[in-house]
């Protein structure tokens, strides 16, 4: 346990880096444009540069367990702290497309194991009374992280370069190196832990888990531009995606020494159900981060720093609710009991996006709904969190928290891809559905295009012109009908996913939140 003044160092060591790591998960996105006219790079190469680096995180943290444990965590997170920052300057001084995304594959390994090896270092931080602080601390930097990453970096792009993303790592990453070296410390049993030889680590399981996890995390972000299943890169890696994990199972379930320990799923009935109830966190979180941002800008015309401004004030209300939501767990309030709370409440906020949602929403018709947002996602992220690591200690620990952060990603990514097809499916369902109801014998479509035709001649236009131009308006009309339908139609089956789930809070255990694990805890 530390005190005083090295404690609270600890602690926005730790945040700072919670934050920089999914910051960068994205802050990317907004440049995307950018990047492609820079490096010359299509729309379907430039995607490269968000994917690399969420299979590097969904790779490494897994395995944060297991180095921290061979090289000792202090050394662990002050290699994995310099690391990023070496590849945040990399990825800014890339000259062309390849190149910043093998960087951006770098920058994802180290920034994957600052997300796991932070939680792990803020259990052994605080004293068991104040467990719930700690991990409320750890979730202010999870939940603020990937909203705030839009709103930084449509700032940035506004008014600087696109390698200015990555420079904004640099100095903060230097001063976490520092602070690092100086107040982080390795608990006795990490000090006194022999680390394995070569022959005793598990090489199959660290191959078994980059060609499973990694493909399969390939397989989602590819997907919806290479349209899926009839991509024969898309069906090779999902083959492998799917060998892959399911040799790793195996492999971990049976191998004496495995690099991520599945046992401990069994040791516990609330880990194994709050690995699921993770994903499904991080299926709704990234999820509304990825579909907001696309409906303000491509059907309001908001810009990017807007919209990342909309969704600020959301997320630092949830970001402060996480001490007293800390608090009450504290108090004895059961995670049981706060964890439909929040669901039902992340559902409210679907419901009523899915009704604010029309061609003439302006920003303050977002901003309540928002709101509600991240006062449901804090319901959520800290019960889920104390719930799945009450009542382990040690190893055992270190392993659920790596499990549940993989878990918590790949939920992310899954949101990401569905949605994602979802959305592009609803778009071309929706408009053939209202296509019969636009037709040259309807008298009301008939005096729209003569409407459209006279305005624009009215303009100068040649009448064939004209003509073609209310075509042209017609179908923008019918675009942005069908657009809207197809939001509001995915904010309410969001919700639904979430409904859905509540059943499973049923397989919760009561569980004290405050123990052992935060003494033993890697």
């Amino acid at each position: 346990m530390e005190t005083g003044f090295r404690k609270w160092i600890i602690v926005v060591t730790v945040v700072l880096c919670v934050l920089l790591e999914l910051i960068d998960t994205s802050i990317v996105n907004v440049a995307l444009t950018q990047m492609m006219g820079n490096l010359s790079a299509t729309q379907q190469e430039v995607s490269w540069v968000v994917a690399s680096y969420a299979i590097a995180n969904v790779i490494i943290i897994p395995m944060t367990g297991f180095l921290g444990e061979q090289f000792g965590r202090r050394n662990y997170f002050f290699a994995s702290v310099v690391l990023f920052t070496l590849a945040s300057m990399a990825c800014g001084q890339s000259t062309n497309l390849w190149e910043l995304v093998a960087f951006r594959f770098i920058q994802g390994i180290g920034g994957g194991a600052l997300m796991a090896t932070s939680q792990a270092i803020l259990i052994d931080t605080f004293p068991p009374k104040q467990l719930p602080l700690g991990q409320a601390l750890f979730g202010m930097g999870v939940i603020i992280g990937p909203t705030i990453g839009p709103t930084l970096g449509g700032f940035i792009v506004d008014n600087y370069d696109w390698p200015w993303i990555f420079y904004v790592n640099v100095p903060i990453g230097i001063l976490a190196a520092i602070f690092t070296l100086l107040f982080i410390r390795d608990p006795e049993r990490i000090k006194n832990a022999i680390p394995r030889k070569l022959r005793e680590i598990d090489w199959a399981g660290i191959v078994l888990l980059i060609m499973g996890v990694g493909s399969l995390q390939y397989v989602l972000e590819q997907g919806e531009s290479n349209d899926w299943f009839d991509d024969n890169g898309i069906v090779l890696f999902a083959t492998l995606s799917a060998v892959g994990i399911i040799g790793f199972i195996w492999r971990e379930l049976t191998a004496r020494q495995p690099i991520v320990d599945l046992r401990v799923l069994t040791k516990s009935r609330n880990l194994a159900v709050g690995a699921f109830l993770s994903f499904v966190l991080g299926f709704g979180l990234f999820a509304s981060v990825f579909v907001f941002p696309i409906f303000t800008q491509r059907i309001l015309g908001f810009t990017a720093a807007q919209t990342g401004l909309l969704l600020l004030p959301g997320a630092l209300a949830s970001g402060f609710m996480m001490p007293l939501i800390g608090k009450a767990l504290q108090n004895g309030v059961p995670q049981k009991y706060m964890i439909p709370v929040g669901f039902v409440i992340f559902f409210f906020f679907t419901f009523w996006m899915s009704q604010k949602i029309s061609p003439t929403a302006g920003e303050d018709d977002f901003f309540w709904p928002l709101m509600v947002r991240g006062v449901g996602l804090g319901l959520i992220f800290l019960p889920i969190t104390t719930m799945s690591l009450a009542g382990l200690q040690g190893k055992d620990a270190g392993q659920a928290a790596g499990l549940t952060g993989m878990i918590r990603q790949l939920g992310g990514s899954f949101g990401v891809a569905i949605v994602g097809t979802y959305l592009e499916r609803s778009i071309d369902n929706n408009r053939v559905a209202l296509l019969p109801h636009i037709s040259l014998y309807d008298p009301a479509t008939v005096q729209r295009l003569q409407a459209y035709t006279q305005n624009f001649m009215s303009r100068g236009f040649p009448a064939a012109q004209a003509q073609q131009q209310a075509y042209a308006a017609l179908e923008g009309v019918l675009m942005k009908q069908v657009s809207l339908l197809s939001y509001s139609s995915v904010f309410t089956s969001l919700g639904l996913f979430f409904l859905a789930c509540l059943p499973l809070i049923l397989l919760v255990k009561r569980v004290k939140v405050v123990g052992k694990i935060s003494m033993d805890a890697h």
